[in-house]
């Protein structure tokens, strides 16, 4: 009897053990999944001065964008008389990158020798295999305008304690300070588009404006407000030290009472105090259809794309291809693209300014032409004493300053990054799941009003949005923590859902694709899996949380309510064909194929007949 519960006890921790393990091994694929930034590995508050006559780096050519580009390749050499395997380059804007000026977090710490990180870097052998032995090597950059000088640096001895050996000629915009990368968000009001861009000119250098009209028709000047930000107004390191970079302005501006469907042309401009002006090239845009209207209307939806560079530097945790895949897809199908969401983890400066330069370039050819809204995520918020509802260092100092700033959403208060917006038969409730949403809180009340006062009969097609996982998920964080979501999340949200009628349910935060049935307090409530006919009685959830970042895996557990999972890089889109018929599509990055998909065809009765918990729990009738 002794040995039998002795055994019972050694094997029930047993379990235990392996059930820790695994929830050990799932935190840390989950850190490792969202990754390390790399230009973090550069200690460079560490570089030393090892400056050598014998060594040089040369760049060329030294003026970009004479012809009005904003994005130029640059050739550089370099030599070193003592090459070795952990030379790199790094790119350095400003180009002159002492830190003369460079305040210190604490006033007891001395400020180092260098203390602006570069904007990207490789290893100086990357495209030379004889560097070690000859000390001479090449690379060739891309380089976008952001509103200063380049210059490029020789480091040896590696990432944690650099030496700087020699240092490069500098390189320039023709107008570092041109208007630059617009990007196009839904206004407060159905008939409104904003356009938000990035330049060098204060209000006291320039006014800013946008030329736009219809089409073919009469232009009118608008003018734009401006805003920036200091190194104060971010929260912590790096953003605040290493990190930081003069971010510009950044200017928007309302254009209203559009005409639905119509497209317009625009351009930015900027009147100088000589009275000149500088002028972006011309862009266009199609203005949004109004609430209910009947027509074609195309949505893409995905979350946790990142960023990538085209001349492979600074590679963040091996996103390349996704996300540069993610967004060449999408330019492809542009013209079958009305919509754009970017649901949370946009991509991951954390607290590396100048990336967000590098992100706005490399999505202008996409949103400077549809809107391009955004949802909060925690690698653009999280930060410790703000706020956020979760408490770690995600944002990297950022703590939503950077979002709030550079992309316009309709929210009533930037810092609560939770709105609604309309578009055409849609209906979307974009929640903040990086601030409380519990029942009872301010957010809360948002969503139910956003789910609660939408005209079904006009628009039919109810979509929820959010950046964490707060409906049902398969990855192997969620599983082990026994959740298959956010804590609480269900509990709290699905009885809202629920009650009305939300359609689809889509998140990202987890880096896979998934699918459930139609689905409420865990039970499947419709046994289809590819076209649903007549009355849905539940939602439908979906990750699509793989448009770049590297992959996270799914638990080998099986669930009944999951149909459909894919360990690859892609996003969905939406289709309403009219007011009874949506298609949904998974497509991956790497063909834009469709791999997984359904249909919705009802009628307006169909959504207003009860299910369970949708209506009353007694009637006249009863």
């Amino acid at each position: 009897m002794h040995f039998l519960f002795g055994m019972f006890v050694g094997m029930k921790g047993l379990r235990m053990i392996m059930w820790t393990i695994l929830l050990v091994l799932a935190i840390l694929h989950r850190a490792s999944s969202h990754g390390i930034q790399p230009l973090s590995r550069i200690a460079i508050h560490k570089a030393t001065l090892a400056l050598d006559n014998l060594a040089y780096v040369k760049a060329s050519p030294t003026v970009l964008g004479l012809n009005g580009q904003n994005t130029e390749w640059v050739t550089v050499e370099y030599s070193s008389p003592n090459p070795s395997m952990d030379d790199w380059i790094g790119v350095f804007s400003p180009a002159n990158f002492s830190a003369s000026t460079c305040p210190a977090e604490n006033p007891r710490v001395y400020p180092p020798l260098l203390c602006s990180a570069p904007i990207k870097f490789r290893y100086a052998n990357y495209t030379s295999p004889d560097y070690k032995v000859n000390g001479k090597g090449s690379l060739k950059l891309q380089l976008i305008n952001q509103r200063s000088d380049f210059s490029f640096a020789l480091f040896s001895n590696g990432f944690l304690n650099p030496k700087l050996v020699a240092v490069s000629n500098t390189v320039s915009f023709a107008n570092p300070n041109a208007p630059v990368y617009p990007r196009l968000a839904q206004g407060k009001q159905w008939d409104e588009m904003t356009v938000t861009w990035t330049s060098g000119y204060g209000i006291d250098e320039a006014e800013p404006f946008v030329q736009w009209g219809p089409k073919g028709g009469h232009q009118q000047h608008s003018p734009a407000v401006t805003l920036t930000f200091e190194r104060s107004s971010v929260c912590g390191a790096p953003a605040r030290t290493v990190g930081w970079r003069d971010p510009g302005y950044i200017h928007t501006i309302f254009l209203k009472e559009l005409w639905p469907n119509r497209v317009y042309t625009y351009k930015l401009g900027h009147r100088l105090s000589n009275s000149t002006y500088v002028w972006s090239k011309e862009y266009q845009f199609r203005a949004s259809p109004f609430p209910g209207q009947n027509s074609l209307q195309r949505v893409v939806i995905f979350g946790d794309m990142g960023k990538d560079e085209a001349d492979g530097s600074n590679e963040y945790n091996n996103f390349q291809r996704g996300s540069l895949n993610t967004t060449k897809q999408l330019i492809k199908d542009l013209k079958n693209i009305d919509i754009v969401f970017h649901i949370g983890d946009i991509f991951y400066a954390n607290g590396y300014i100048s990336q967000w330069d590098q992100f706005t370039a490399q999505i202008e050819p996409i949103a400077s032409a549809v809107p391009y809204m955004l949802a909060s995520g925690n690698h653009k918020r999280d930060w410790p004493g703000t706020g956020s509802f979760y408490e770690n260092n995600d944002s990297g100092g950022e703590c939503g300053v950077l979002a709030e700033t550079m992309f316009f959403v309709p929210a009533e208060n930037r810092a609560k990054y939770w709105y609604s917006t309309d578009y055409g038969m849609f209906r979307f409730c974009i929640a903040d799941s990086e601030h409380d949403w519990r029942e009872g809180t301010e957010q809360y009340k948002f969503i139910e009003h956003c789910l609660a006062s939408v005209d079904r009969q006009k628009q039919p097609w109810l979509v929820f949005l959010a950046h964490r996982v707060l409906g049902y998920s398969s990855d192997l964080s969620y599983a082990v923590e026994g959740s298959f979501g956010e804590p609480m999340a269900k509990e709290n949200l699905q009885k809202l859902w629920q009650k009305y009628k939300v359609d689809i349910a889509i998140y990202g935060h987890a880096h896979n694709y998934e699918r459930t049935c139609p689905i409420y307090e865990n039970q499947c409530t419709d046994n289809e899996k590819r076209y649903y006919k007549g009355t849905l009685k539940g939602t439908i959830h979906v990750v699509a949380g793989g448009a770049g970042a590297s992959l996270s895996p799914f638990t080998t557990l099986k669930t009944k309510w999951s149909l459909f999972r894919d360990y690859d890089y892609g996003f969905v889109k939406l289709t309403a064909f009219d007011h009874s018929n949506l298609l949904f599509e998974y497509k991956k990055s790497s063909d834009g194929k469709v791999y997984d998909s359904f249909r919705i065809s009802r009628d307006y009765r169909d959504i207003l007949a009860c299910t369970v918990d949708s209506c009353p729990p007694t009637t006249l009738a009863s």
